[in-house]
């Protein structure tokens, strides 16, 4: 299982890259893997502010339908459109194409807060 050593982690099973103060955010592969096929994903529109744990839209799989919590508060800036066509873009490439929301974060120490991949290696185990 992939879990990139560059990327921060909830326990909820979302990933977060920093970029300044700019954050993507997706879910983990090992979330998608338990998923299964995604059917269909709801997502935030641009300038909702989120906070730190809260859900800011639903992932559905043909198993199960799941909240996406956002790992850090800030406002949405962009969101991938092209999950809506092809939402098992995310199955494919959960920590590439299949990216969900960019957040532009308004409080940078809650990232600290977040596990490295290592913490989050040991949770999945």
């Amino acid at each position: 299982m992939d879990i990139p050593a560059e990327l921060k982690y909830t326990k909820e099973h979302e990933w977060i890259k920093v970029e300044g103060d700019t954050a993507v955010v997706g879910i983990t592969e090992y979330a998608q893997g338990e998923l299964g096929d995604i059917v269909f994903v709801e997502l935030p529109a641009v300038d909702t502010e989120v906070k730190a744990m809260d859900a800011f839209g639903t992932i559905e799989a043909v198993k199960a339908v799941s909240d996406l919590f956002s790992p850090v508060s800030g406002k949405v800036i962009e969101v991938n459109t092209k999950l809506e066509d092809d939402p098992m873009i995310i199955n494919r490439d959960p920590y590439g194409d299949g990216w969900m929301i960019k957040l532009e974060i308004s409080n940078m120490e809650e990232i600290d807060s977040l596990l490295t991949a290592d913490g989050y290696q040991k949770l999945v185990e």
